[in-house]
């Protein structure tokens, strides 16, 4: 009974940490895609797209502009408002997505 009630506990942990996705995609096209587009570069901006890349690559990325350690006027000023959660769940998004 003491390793089902840990498992439960263990999983519901996991669960609410983890990246969400649906969170990501809402996140990824009001903040994201008008630059990056969704799965290939937006056809007025000639950003490199996002999809398929390696997630811990992204967050990372993310974190050193948003924390300007990483300069980009643009990428500073858009990353400043993401959340340690926005990122990881944009991440997670966009390094499920297959490109085309």
């Amino acid at each position: 009974m003491k390793g089902l009630l840990f498992s439960i506990v263990i999983l519901s942990i996991s669960t609410v940490q983890a990246a969400s996705l649906y969170a990501g995609k809402a996140k990824a096209a009001a903040v994201c895609s008008q630059c990056h587009g969704v799965r290939l570069t937006s056809a007025d901006a000639p950003f490199p797209p996002l999809a398929g890349r390696d997630e811990e690559y992204l967050e990372t990325a993310l974190k050193q502009y948003r924390d300007k350690t990483r300069v980009s006027d643009i990428m500073n000023n858009i990353a400043s408002s993401l959340t340690d959660k926005d990122i990881n769940n944009i991440a997670s998004y966009y390094s499920r997505l297959k490109t085309k």
